[in-house]
């Protein structure tokens, strides 16, 4: 029996610990962000909680303006102009918000796909929810381009005439349509009351957007953290009061600034269009949203079979459904015809194969008799029953100390021993709590569990489950009776094997300290509901 089991080395994918480049590097600046905001407070860590806060704030303050904003070619521009002068401590603020929060929204939701690629959280069971995202960048820059139309100044005018010149390099638009812009009155109230709708429908449709990229995620965190939350509201107030938005002169078809400001953020394709060309701009920009779009079939890995349900022993009990981070398990009929039961199903495509559910199954107990442990929901690569073997066999060659690690955080490789078995799973909550009423039954001095920091969980939700079972939180929940002392549950991230090591020697020392484990406490075996 060798002292670690593991099993992405089987697959063949990177030992735990071992990340490419580009994670390593948004690691180590995750980390740089903990210790100036802590990690619960990292906003590198929340992007798209970010994202979702300063929609709502850009929603809640262009309602604001809405209603004093007048839908007509002549009355647009006084109107944004009585709202920043003369209510400059409310509506001022509030344009200005607008624009600073629109400006957040889209920064941090490039920086969150620019993360997620660095992880490389874009394929396989994630491809959905990625290709889902990458409409949203253009939906958030047209609601943008939009918004400075309605201001009607200069720069709107500006907007207006390059949009329509880039819109002109387009099969069925032609470069006729400049002509509203540069010619006196060929703008109407009705084309006014077009870009409103537009510039409120929009971001309906971003919305639903958003809305439908989170629907392969349960439990999706949509608000950041209450002091990231109320901090970055804090910022956009502050940066509205130093640097209020103001417009330019009034828009002037007989006039042509030869020099305007620009927001880069959102006005950044209409300079290299005049820098380039409008078709060169179009074949950039949609090049590059069709290279994120097919990526996840570009960039292929191997993925290991999903979860696999037994009907004859899954009980309907529906943890698995309940604590599922990907929506990959749905219940329905049992196929015995029962009136009213119900067992879970997986969906293969959105199955992470990260082995939560089997951690939550009532039936995954190593108590169970029987020679082969067959459990309600399992993983085929990992099975309960192989993980039992495992352990006794570990348990038998003179193991005391037993260590569970996740392969996704700390390298727990190195610290197997003569006295030490080291276990790594796909997420640390696929090991059920009973595992370690077990262990320490069948002659272990102490337990270990490695779980990832609840911040950096690989599979978003595992270090949480893991954390409240054994806490006794959440089913299934650990056994009052087992001796919490011989139980130590730490937080080891992918970059702190040393810490882990650190922490088990600490527990080697305290396991001395109470000395052998009491006699009497051995495995018992009882037959099931499920075996009966």
């Amino acid at each position: 029996m060798e002292a670690w089991i593991s099993i992405p080395a089987a697959l063949g994918a990177p030992a735990a610990g071992e990340t490419a480049a580009p994670a390593r590097a948004v690691r180590a600046l995750e980390r740089a962000f903990d210790r100036l905001f802590g990690a619960a407070a990292n906003p590198l860590r929340q992007l798209g909680a970010l994202a979702f806060w300063f929609f709502w704030l850009v929603a809640a303050s262009g309602i604001y303006l809405y209603v004093f904003f007048d839908t007509s070619v002549a009355g647009a521009y006084e109107s944004v102009e009585r709202l920043t002068r003369e209510q400059w401590y409310a509506g001022g603020l509030m344009r200005s918000l607008h624009r600073y929060a629109a400006d957040a929204f889209l920064v941090v939701t490039v920086l969150h796909l620019a993360r997620e690629l660095a992880l490389g959280r874009f394929k396989g069971f994630r491809w959905f929810s990625w290709v889902s995202g990458v409409p949203t960048l253009v939906l958030i820059l047209a609601a943008g381009i939009v918004g400075y139309w309605l201001v009607w100044d200069q720069l709107a005018q500006f907007v207006g005439i390059a949009v329509t010149e880039w819109a002109a390099a387009l099969p069925g638009f032609g470069p006729e349509m400049v002509r509203n812009f540069i010619v006196e009155g060929a703008i109407s109230d009705r084309f006014f009351s077009l870009l409103v709708f537009v510039h409120i429908a929009v971001p309906l449709f971003l919305l639903a957007a958003m809305w439908l990229h989170l629907q392969r995620i349960t439990r999706a965190r949509t608000w950041p953290q209450r002091g990231l939350l109320w901090g970055s509201l804090a910022m956009l107030v502050a940066l509205s009061l130093a640097r209020p938005a103001v417009s330019l002169a009034p828009a002037d078809p007989a006039l042509a600034p030869a020099a305007l400001p620009l927001d880069w953020f959102y006005l950044f394709a209409l300079p290299a269009m005049y820098a380039s060309s409008p078709a060169l701009v179009w074949l950039a920009l949609g090049g590059a949203l069709v290279a994120l779009g097919v990526l996840p079939w570009i960039v292929r890995a191997p993925r290991p079979p999903a979860a696999r349900v037994s009907a004859a022993n899954c009980n309907g009990c529906a943890r698995c459904f309940a604590d599922c981070p990907y929506a990959a398990v749905v219940m329905r009929e049992h196929p015995d015809g029962r009136p009213g039961k119900r067992m879970a199903v997986v969906l293969d495509d959105l199955c992470a194969a990260c082995g939560i559910c089997a951690g939550a199954c009532p039936s995954s107990t190593p108590f169970r008799s029987g020679e082969r442990l067959v459990t309600g929901i399992d993983m085929p690569q990992l099975p309960i029953d192989r993980l039992r073997a495992a352990l006794e066999r570990a348990l038998a060659t003179g193991k005391r100390l037993i260590v569970f690690a996740c392969d996704h955080g700390a390298n727990a490789r190195a610290l197997a021993s003569a006295d030490l078995a080291a276990f790594g799973v796909p997420c640390v909550a696929q090991v059920p709590p009973s595992f370690v009423d077990y262990a320490l039954r069948a002659g272990a001095a102490g337990v270990l569990v490695a779980r990832c920091p609840e911040h950096d969980c690989e599979f978003r939700l595992g270090s949480r489950w893991a954390a409240e079972r054994f806490a006794g939180r959440r089913e299934p929940h650990l056994r009052a009776s087992v001796p919490r002392a011989r139980l130590r549950v730490v937080e080891a991230a992918r970059e702190d094997a040393g810490a882990l090591a650190a922490s088990v020697e600490a527990f080697r020392a305290e396991l001395a300290r109470l000395g052998p484990p009491p006699a009497g406490r051995r495995v018992k075996r009882v037959a099931t509901e499920q075996e009966s």
